[in-house]
């Protein structure tokens, strides 16, 4: 089961960048992170922490961000990706209004500024979410519509099919192309050469404000290989080491040949994650009503033989740059999928940040925050830490900087060394350096004999313990735990 990438694949003909390979991202929902008493606020919110609303605001900001950034460092995060940050009349922001200003209710142009200052003064870089297939009702060139009919200058700019249109009239057809029939998200008409220029200008733009990268939201959906050509063209030529990441579902190669996305969401890992650490608690219903869903249990050696495919699907530098995530805004938390299994959560954390790509930890993951399908997955942050899970914080904390200081974690090759029922052993080397990964998802205590090791003295990261060995051994892994063993330096 070995993953050899110089044989399974030659090596790729472009780079993605450096700095994602070892990075550990985190996803945050904006509205439900944290407050800044520093952004004025409207009258009408929803209490922090109260069951999330569709259409409700809770009032998290970019500078509550800023000001919990010592959070996302102490926790080893060194890469974050918002969702929108835009103008728009959701609190989701996914209708965006205005693609060159900063909703006011995050704090504007300037927090953004400011949050993109601090960050990088801490070493960490910022991805924005690009919502380039559709716009909102209020986004100027379709109001102009509404409001001129026939006769706005705009009507390229949509999909216009008749008149009169009805952008609020459920009763009436649209008579427009919206986001899948929504008439809140009208898509854009790509093939128009101004509406190309114009999202052109929107993705160059915040990279010269100093973004790191964009989140593609939705881009199969503009099927348009030349036009995200162009993208990454234009992205590059500002910041060649900029990362463009796309939403994409399943098996991606079309957009993965170096001349469109660095890489894509890994929902190909995620589904794996959730049918082998919660193949006995899964809640089939949750992941139905949710964008994973139904998820069919798996064994460790179907774990295994899948995600062995998954690390040899793309070529290695593609790989290497994949955003792995075991849930997001758009499904049920992870460990409300598997029906609050703590412990499956925990092991799908280990195997998350020792697997080949990127890690992404859905923010508040690491302290316990559970929710079901939208809207729920997306709740407020709890900040009073007497309500915070420390176990899996703590497990979090030594996982991403255990990521981050040992780069055969990060770049090393994966190697499955044994698979049997619920346990599972791989490897990941780098120069002659290995390190060695075992997980126990079973209920009982398990007994693992490895040979071909590379002898040393190693750390185990999830215990703090040593470990020694020798060319052959047995390692006792108690139930549901695992052990993630790097090198000592001599």
């Amino acid at each position: 089961m070995s993953t050899d990438r110089t044989e399974a694949a030659p090596a790729a003909a472009f780079a993605t960048p450096d700095w994602v390979k070892d990075a550990v991202f985190y996803q945050i929902f904006p509205d439900r992170f944290a407050r800044s008493g520093r952004v004025p606020k409207a009258a009408h919110l929803q209490p922090w922490g109260e069951r999330p609303h569709p259409h409700r605001y809770q009032g998290g900001d970019l500078l509550g961000v800023v000001e919990r950034l010592d959070h996302l460092a102490a926790l080893g995060v060194n890469a974050i990706y918002f969702c929108p940050v835009f103008q728009s009349a959701s609190n989701h922001r996914y209708h965006t209004h205005d693609y060159y200003r900063v909703d006011p209710m995050l704090g504007g142009n300037e927090a953004l500024r400011e949050l993109i200052r601090e960050a990088h003064a801490r070493g960490m870089k910022v991805v924005l979410d690009g919502v380039f297939n559709h716009s909102s009702r209020g986004f100027f060139q379709f109001n102009d519509i509404l409001e001129n009919g026939e006769h706005s200058a705009y009507l390229d700019w949509f999909h216009v099919e008749r008149f009169p249109l009805s952008p609020y009239d459920g009763a009436r057809p649209a008579n427009y192309k919206g986001w899948w029939d929504n008439r809140a998200l009208p898509k854009f008409n790509t093939d128009t050469p101004a509406v190309r220029e114009f999202l052109w200008d929107v993705g160059t733009y915040w990279i010269e404000q100093g973004v790191d990268g964009w989140r593609l939201d939705v881009p199969n959906e503009i099927d348009d290989d030349e036009f995200w050509r162009e993208f990454r063209r234009r992205v590059k030529a500002v910041n060649p080491d900029a990362y463009i990441v796309g939403e994409i579902w399943h098996d991606a190669s079309r957009w993965l040949s170096g001349d469109q996305f660095d890489a894509v969401m890994n929902y190909l890992f995620t589904r794996p994650c959730l049918a082998f650490f919660g193949a006995r608690t899964i809640d089939q219903r949750m992941n139905e009503a949710s964008g994973t869903g139904v998820v069919h249990p798996m064994d460790a050696p179907a774990f295994a033989e899948r995600m062995s495919r998954v690390a040899q699907m793309y070529p290695e530098e593609i790989t290497l740059a994949q955003l792995n995530l075991l849930d997001s805004h758009d499904t049920a938390r992870f460990r409300t999928a598997v029906g609050g299994d703590e412990t499956a959560f925990r092991l799908a954390t280990i195997f998350q940040m020792t697997y080949v790509g990127a890690p992404c930890v859905y923010y508040g993951d690491e302290v316990g925050l559970a929710g079901g399908p939208d809207p729920d997955c997306r709740r407020a942050f709890p900040w009073d830490e007497r309500t915070w899970d420390h176990v899996t914080l703590e497990l979090t904390r030594r996982l991403a900087h255990a990521r981050r200081e040992h780069r055969v974690l990060s770049r090393g090759s994966f190697e499955v060394l044994t698979a049997f029922g619920e346990t599972l052993a791989f490897r990941r080397v780098l120069d002659g350096r290995a390190a060695y990964v075992l997980l126990n998802a079973d209920r009982a205590r398990q007994v693992v004999y490895l040979a071909g090791l590379v002898p040393g003295t190693y750390t185990d990261v999830v215990s703090g313990e040593t470990v020694r060995f020798g060319e052959h051994h047995t390692f006792s892994l108690e139930p549901r735990a695992g052990m993630v063993l790097v090198a000592q330096d001599v």
